[in-house]
């Protein structure tokens, strides 16, 4: 259709619907799509009840203007003591662009399509829009029977009133952030540690300060020596299979860091992003219970999201806190978005209440330790010189060290030559706040459509590995 409209003359009417549905064999839902893009694209105007006319064409690009003068608005310092106000978003962006056609994605952060509930999804977001009021202007802290599921997911000291719904998890930790520490201050993280979180914290105007870590999660006497060097007021985790290392906070530092926290006056933000996202090997224990379940002194400040087991488009996530914090959250929610578009809570509701909820809840962990096995595996046979330092029990993702010292060279080379063999990787550099320690890739096993195409992705990264291996500038190995 595109290339016919030259047969039109501006304003002259373009064959029916119907006509075009018998002369191009379509259903008169494709006919129906492939003129509204035409309409979006601004060559062809629809009139209702009249049909679909061709536009007229389009006058001459306006002149380009001069932007130059932003580039001085935008790096004024407004002084010594103010803190710069560029955005490095390029460690999330790794794990949110869609690779080209092709390309395995091992940098993906969310679940592959076929791991999604998407007949579940769309069930609930239809039955959601024929709710009475579902189109109506939501409360602002959020739908009470939403709040209080979460709350009930959080833990038994929880009830409704300490839960604010939030547009997923990010949002609810830029909400967090801004809420607990002035700009300028300084907030302790994990190393390595969510690159989201870091550009939250570097947009609002913080100072992340890295605290070491191991696989039983944060140092808690380096905590307390942090706390106690920089006067911080915030400590940011992920105590439940962190991203990028998969570590699970240990039982016995759990109240070890809760307590270090309240002795320094200082707020412990959780982001509980993982917890749904448990495989099925990970032992006959029940998991660790979030650290907000026992908090009676509001130290800790929640953050859950039901994203990350069910779709990247269904931002539908919970703050929770205890306190008077939680009125000073509550108003910057308020001032920032006004509220979570009511269809999407109601959506929500209606996912979280039906039995296929469970049933896909249940089918996760037998899904996800299989590609983590298979991923596990191929590295080891296929690039034994990488380094796989711990295995996870939950979450999505492998965090792999690469041999040598040097850590921008061969992380940026590794990076590079995989995308050009078709693997797309997520490079290891912006989850430190800090200079690394060595070089890393996240690779990502719930981003993939299954262990065929895990395989698959090895096989070219081994390859992408050995021909920059070969290359004369090669640095990968040192």
């Amino acid at each position: 259709m595109r290339s016919e409209l030259n047969r039109y003359s501006p304003g002259e009417k373009l064959p029916s619907s119907r006509a075009l549905v018998e002369r191009f064999r379509a259903s008169p839902v494709t006919v129906s799509r492939a003129i509204a893009q035409l309409a979006a694209e601004g060559l062809v105007v629809t009139r209702p009840g009249s049909g679909a006319f061709r536009a007229q064409p389009r006058g001459a690009a306006p002149l380009a203007g001069d932007t130059s003068w932003q580039e001085v608005s935008l790096s004024g310092d407004g002084g010594p003591e103010a803190v710069p106000r560029s955005v490095d978003a390029s460690g999330v962006l790794a794990t949110l662009a869609a690779p080209a056609t092709g390309v395995v994605e091992f940098n993906g952060g969310y679940l592959h399509s076929s791991l999604q509930p998407e007949r579940a999804l769309a069930a609930a977001l239809a039955r959601a829009g024929r709710r009475p009021g579902a189109w109506g202007r939501p409360p602002t802290d959020g739908l009470t029977e939403l709040r209080a599921w979460f709350a009930h997911e959080i833990g038994p000291a929880l009830t409704a009133a300490d839960v604010l719904i939030t547009a997923g998890g990010q949002s609810a930790l830029v909400t967090a952030l801004r809420a607990l520490a002035p700009a300028g201050a300084p907030v302790l993280v994990e190393s390595p540690t969510y690159p989201g979180m870091l550009a939250v914290a570097r947009a609002a105007g913080l100072r992340p300060v890295p605290v070491p870590a191991d696989t039983d999660g944060v140092r808690p006497e380096l905590l307390a020596a942090a706390f106690r060097a920089t006067g911080a007021r915030v400590f940011v985790c992920q105590p439940l299979f962190q991203n990028p290392t998969g570590a699970v906070l240990a039982r016995a530092r759990r109240s070890e860091v809760v307590r270090i926290a309240r002795e320094a006056g200082a707020f412990v933000i959780e982001d509980d992003f993982a917890r749904r996202l448990v495989h099925d090997d990970a032992g006959p224990l029940p998991l660790p219970p979030p650290l907000a379940a026992d908090d009676p002194d509001g130290v800790v400040v929640h953050v859950c999201s039901l994203t990350k087991v069910t779709s990247p488009s269904l931002r539908v996530g919970a703050l929770a806190a205890r306190g008077p914090v939680l009125e000073r959250l509550r108003a910057i929610q308020v001032v920032d978005s006004f509220f979570v578009p009511r269809p999407i809570q109601e959506a929500a509701l209606e996912l979280v209440g039906t039995p296929t909820w469970s049933r896909h809840l249940r089918s996760l962990p037998t899904e996800l330790r299989p590609r983590r096995t298979a991923m596990t595996a191929a590295l080891r046979s296929e690039l034994p010189a990488l380094a796989v330092p711990h295995i996870p029990a939950g979450g999505g993702s492998l965090w792999v060290g690469l041999p040598g010292t040097g850590a921008g060279a061969d992380e940026s080379a590794m990076v590079s030559a995989a995308l050009r063999a078709g693997v797309a990787l997520a490079p290891g550099r912006p989850y430190f706040c800090a200079e690394p320690p060595a070089p890393h890739v996240r690779l990502s096993y719930a981003a993939v459509a299954g262990t065929a195409e895990i395989a698959q992705g090895v096989r070219r990264l081994r390859a992408a590995w050995e021909g920059a291996l070969d290359a004369p500038e090669a640095t990968l190995g040192g």
